[in-house]
């Protein structure tokens, strides 16, 4: 598995941005709210041990195998990527403002018409709330659509999200799966 930050490497990382995992034309585009202090210290998104977004990917199917997250570089070539509403890393999502997730938004509907892939995840549903200005926007797919991509909304796979637990993470992960499937 990934390597194990110190306090020190974990201070320093807060605000450090991490790079986005990206290609043109991917069948899914992960978005995460804003990288945690552990992801930007290691490099690799959804890093944090207890963060279930690698099982839930990998249990739904979209992976053939668990991955670690410093395999990450491996997902554009099965058709998937990650990015963030907020490119600077914090100790918690809480302590991004409104404003910034708003900023954010706009930054991430730019890069989506971009590198246009076929549907976008947003992994957080108050983020996707305050970053599209849809408070009453639920789980799976949106109506909301940046050009020609779909937007299907998941629940934050943090391990501080109680209400989810992995194998509903997995259930939902894997709506989107199907959703994405190419014919053929």
């Amino acid at each position: 598995m990934g390597c194990v930050p110190t306090k020190a490497e974990l201070a320093a990382a807060h605000g450090r941005l991490l790079p986005d995992v990206i290609a043109e034309d991917l069948d899914v585009l992960f978005c995460g709210i804003n990288p945690g202090l552990w992801s930007a210290a290691t490099g690799h998104h959804f890093a944090r041990p207890g963060n279930r977004f690698w099982p839930a990917l990998w249990r739904s199917g979209f992976t053939p195998r668990l991955f670690d997250p410093s395999e990450q570089e491996s997902l554009p070539g099965l058709g998937l990527g990650i990015t963030n509403v907020v490119a600077r890393a914090t100790a918690r999502a809480d302590e991004l403002t409104d404003e910034e997730l708003v900023d954010g938004g706009r930054r991430l509907r730019s890069s989506v018409l971009r590198w246009r892939p076929r549907f976008l995840a947003v992994v957080g549903l108050g983020a996707f709330r305050v970053a599209f200005g849809k408070p009453r926007a639920g789980v799976g797919l949106s109506a909301e659509t940046v050009g020609e991509t779909q937007v299907w909304v998941l629940p934050n796979p943090s391990g501080l999200n109680a209400h989810w637990q992995l194998p509903e993470l997995a259930e939902e992960f894997g709506r989107l799966r199907k959703a994405a499937l190419r014919p053929g």
